[in-house]
């Protein structure tokens, strides 16, 4: 037996006016989904808890069936492993957003206009070349990732984890200077390493001429790094070990290819695959079906549904939606239906009306060989809550799949 489970970033939303009451879901035309959840069993799932609006780091690993509250060690780290930057124990790292401001630092976006990879890249480039004169012994790597992401990475001796944000969260604020949340020796000093580098950072960027470029095309200047997220390596029980169960996972963004990564699943490319509205899902559908001839269990990622929540584009949402549905399409008309089985979620819901995630569960639907039906019909946030599986944790979604395949130990005599 074998399993497959797509995971729609964001998927779930609220009912919108612009739609008659309707979520996007319940708008969009999705016959494959909607055939999952008429011969599967269906139920919603909070990735975390009830009313917890999670990030999809801890999402993705309650997902996978781990207890994000002990495992989770911060979301920069993670990034940085998905995207092969090396990470050592004792090292810190960030995610970052490339981002606009005034001459008195105020946020005027958080995204610089969602810059391109490509100019993103030009300025990456530079930023690694700073000295940090109060901390010479600093070892400093940025790599940019899709659009505006980007990831620090430092290597000193004694640091720590414990330290905020500079990114305030929200356009008119100013950004925040980075200081220890536990007053150790070791924050006090991560703290001013990582001010010094932001400072540096700012130095190199407001007059590069790549945003000189961008300001005379009337395109807001990358002008600063906002950075958030401070993690360090995480430590956890492989997934193969802890299921049995070989893996791999079809991914684009460097955040869950870090989260899959590190729970010891072999990282995919599909061809044509990207963080955003031109994905190639078919392509993503086929290279999880090759990797289902030697693994057990397959993961695929789809970023874009949430991208649409975050830019409150609501069509584009219901767009990327029936996208999704054509590749379940194309994955229920490939595979073997006597021993696979396919589990669609999201790993948590993004308003499209707050732009931002929220505490309300999402829909599952599972669809296989010896599944208990139930009387739901359509794939829906409302629908899937009258469905069979009832109201679940993220980390109930893995032990379900995994017993299925006949994985489950038993508990007890």
């Amino acid at each position: 037996m074998k399993a497959i489970l797509v995971i729609a970033d964001g998927m779930g939303d609220w009912p919108l006016k612009q739609l008659n009451g309707k979520t996007p879901l319940e708008a969009a035309e999705k016959p494959n989904l909607d055939f999952l959840a008429k011969h599967g069993i269906c139920g919603i799932m909070d990735p975390l808890a009830p009313g917890i609006p999670p990030g999809s780091d801890v999402a993705h690993l309650a997902i996978l069936g781990y207890n994000a509250k002990k495992v989770y060690t911060g979301r920069g780290a993670l990034e940085a492993i998905g995207f092969g930057i090396e990470v050592l124990p004792g090292d810190i790292c960030f995610r970052c957003n490339f981002a606009t401001v005034d001459d008195n630092l105020t946020v005027i976006d958080r995204r610089a206009g969602r810059i391109s990879t490509e100019d993103a890249s030009k300025l990456a480039k530079d930023l690694e070349k700073i000295y940090l004169h109060d901390h010479p012994e600093a070892e400093i790597t940025f790599r940019n990732t899709v659009q505006h992401r980007a990831i620090l990475r430092i290597r000193a001796p004694s640091l720590s984890m414990m330290v905020s944000d500079s990114d305030p969260h929200g356009v008119g604020k100013k950004v925040l200077r980075v200081h220890s949340l536990k007053h150790t020796p070791e924050a006090d000093k991560t703290a001013r390493i990582v001010n010094e580098v932001l400072e540096k950072f700012h130095e190199v960027l407001k007059n590069h001429p790549v945003n000189e470029e961008r300001v005379k095309k009337g395109l807001p200047p990358a002008n600063i790094i906002l950075c958030r997220g401070a993690g360090v390596l995480p430590k956890i029980n492989p997934f193969p070990l802890k299921f049995g169960l070989r893996a791999a996972a079809v991914a684009v963004m460097p955040l869950v290819r870090g989260v899959c990564k590190v729970a010891g699943m072999r990282i995919l490319d599909a061809p044509g695959a990207t963080g955003g509205y031109d994905t190639d899902v078919i392509s993503k559908a086929k290279t999880a079906l090759e990797a289902l001839e030697n693994e057990d269990f397959v993961l695929i990622h789809v970023k874009a549904t949430d991208l649409a929540s975050h830019d409150a584009k609501i069509e584009k949402k219901i767009e990327m939606i029936e996208k999704v549905d054509r590749m379940v399409g194309y994955l229920i008309d490939n595979v073997n239906e006597e021993e696979t089985y396919i589990a669609v979620t999201a790993d948590h819901t993004t308003s499209s009306v707050l732009k931002e995630h929220t505490g309300d569960p999402v829909p599952v639907a599972l669809w296989g060989p010896y599944v208990r039906t139930d009387d739901v019909e359509e794939y829906s946030e409302r629908s899937c809550a009258r469905g069979g599986l009832g109201r679940i944790r993220g980390r109930d979604l893995m032990h379900t799949i995994a017993n299925m395949l006949g994985k489950m130990r038993k508990f007890g005599a």
